[in-house]
């Protein structure tokens, strides 16, 4: 039996599906990385301070005023905590402040980016319609945010 050396065109060829086939399973791997770490995502709330000015203006289903609450979220390192207060007029979110106090650096890092672009997503969105899922590259400081609307919403429900 004689040993015959592949053609030029055949080797380009394997290389070419060798290639492919990497960048179909990094692929998946991104998509399960994503997965479980969305899966490993919980998200917390807890009321801290309830404290609405003007509250005696009711509009549609929440009340007007400035309404504050906690929202934490596993990160692979630590659980983390954010500290969000809306305030509402008319149930459209009129000014978003965030405040946190990182545990790990990286953490620092997303909640500081996070911080920098929230009020560009929410300000003039109903609270109804607000739903984060990315600000500035950090998707997982959102779970906390959304945890704390949640509560926020719970809080400005008019009776």
């Amino acid at each position: 039996m004689i040993a015959q050396t592949p053609s030029p065109l055949l080797r380009k060829s394997a290389a070419l599906i060798g290639v492919a086939g990497v960048l179909a399973l990094a692929g998946c791997s991104g998509a399960a990385d994503a997965e479980s770490q969305t899966g490993a995502d919980t998200a917390e709330s807890s009321s801290t301070d309830s404290s609405t000015t003007d509250a005696s203006t009711a509009s549609g289903d929440y009340e007007d005023g400035t309404y504050t609450a906690e929202g934490s979220y596993q990160t692979p390192e630590t659980l983390e905590s954010i500290s969000v207060t809306l305030t509402l007029e008319d149930g459209t979110i009129t000014d978003v402040e965030v405040t946190g106090e990182p545990q790990a650096r990286e953490t620092e890092q997303y909640q500081g980016a996070f911080i920098d672009g929230i009020a560009d997503e929410v300000v003039g969105v109903a609270i109804d319609d607000l739903d984060v899922s990315r600000v500035a590259g950090s998707s997982l400081t959102s779970t906390g945010f959304n945890a704390a609307v949640e509560d926020i919403k719970a809080q400005a429900a008019a009776e």
